[in-house]
C-alpha cells in the first residue's frame, strides 16, 4: 500500500485549520443564538447544529454556555468600540455613527442588552467598556476646557443622553413599528436623532 504523500507537518496544519474553522463557526452561530434568545433561552444543541458540529465539541472550546456568551460579548464590544469613535467637535455626527452601527447590526444591540439583563459582564468585557467610557469622558472634559462644549453639562450626562438618543429606534422597535410610513425610513429616523443631538450639543467644527 502506498504511503500518504502528505507530511506530518502538513497534516497537523490541516487539522489545526479545521479546528480553527470549527471554532469560528461556533462563535458565529452563538452570536445569532444569543441575539435571538438571550442567555437563558439559548440552546447549545442549536448552536452546535448551526455550526455543523457536536455539543461536545462546543464544550471542548468553551467550558459553559455563559463562557461562550462572554467570549461573544467581548468580541461585539470590541467591534463596537472600533466602529464608533467619538468626535467631540461633532457630537451629532457621533450619534449618527452609533445609529448606523446598530441599524446595520441590530443583533449586536440585542446580544449586549441580553447580557446586561441576565449576566454580569466578564472582567475583560467590563474592563474594556469602562476604559472606553473613561476615555470618552476625558475627551468631553477636554472639549469643555477648549470651549467646544458647554461646561454646564456633566460629561457623563452628555454621553448617556447621546447614547440613549442614538439607540432610540433599535431599543424601541414597538414605537418604530407604529411610526407613520413617511417617517419610517432609516434616513428619516437618523435625521431626527441627529437633529435632536445637534440642538443639545451643537457642532463646533
Amino acid at each position: 500500500m502506498p504511503r500518504s504523500s502528505t507530511s506530518p507537518h502538513a497534516r497537523g496544519a490541516t487539522a489545526g485549520d479545521a479546528r480553527a474553522d470549527t471554532r469560528l463557526r461556533i462563535i458565529a452561530a452563538a452570536k445569532d443564538e444569543f441575539a435571538r434568545h438571550g442567555i437563558a433561552g439559548a440552546r447549545v444543541d442549536r448552536i452546535a447544529k448551526e455550526a455543523r458540529t457536536s455539543k461536545e465539541r462546543v464544550y471542548a472550546y468553551f467550558s459553559s454556555k455563559e463562557a461562550l456568551y462572554r467570549h461573544v460579548a467581548e468580541e461585539e464590544l470590541t467591534a463596537l468600540v472600533e466602529a464608533t469613535q467619538l468626535d467631540t467637535a461633532d457630537l451629532p455626527g457621533y450619534a449618527g455613527i452609533l445609529f448606523d452601527h446598530f441599524t446595520a447590526h441590530p443583533d449586536h444591540y440585542r446580544l449586549i442588552t441580553w447580557g446586561r439583563l441576565e449576566l454580569a459582564a466578564s472582567a475583560d468585557a467590563a474592563d474594556l467598556m469602562q476604559a472606553t467610557i473613561s476615555r470618552k469622558l476625558d475627551q468631553l472634559r477636554d472639549a469643555q476646557r477648549a470651549g467646544l462644549l458647554d461646561p454646564g453639562w456633566e460629561p457623563v450626562d452628555v454621553l448617556a443622553l447621546i447614547n440613549q438618543i442614538a439607540t432610540t429606534w433599535v431599543g424601541q422597535p414597538e414605537i418604530a413599528a407604529a411610526a407613520p410610513q413617511a417617517d419610517g425610513t432609516s434616513a428619516a429616523r437618523r435625521a431626527a436623532l441627529v437633529t435632536a443631538v445637534e440642538r443639545l450639543f451643537p457642532r463646533t467644527s
